[in-house]
């Protein structure tokens, strides 16, 4: 059985929660901070799940998350 290749990005971009969701980081973070309010950029450093079916993706680029 050959070895299963990794991607790369997208092992940096998706982790594992402690009951075994696959985890990724709400978009709107990289620029206009100024114009959004503080209660809003604390709400986007919060980590959302990602879907059933996006999930089985990830799963296959990443083995490590199974």
């Amino acid at each position: 059985m050959p070895k299963l290749k990794t991607c790369k990005t997208a092992a940096k971009r998706f982790s594992k929660s402690g009951t075994g969701k696959i985890m990724r980081n709400t978009t709107g973070m990289n620029h206009l901070k100024m114009k959004k309010t503080k209660s809003a950029l604390r709400r986007l450093t919060l980590k959302g799940t990602v879907s059933k079916g996006f999930a089985k993706v990830i799963k296959k680029q990443v083995p490590g998350l199974n």
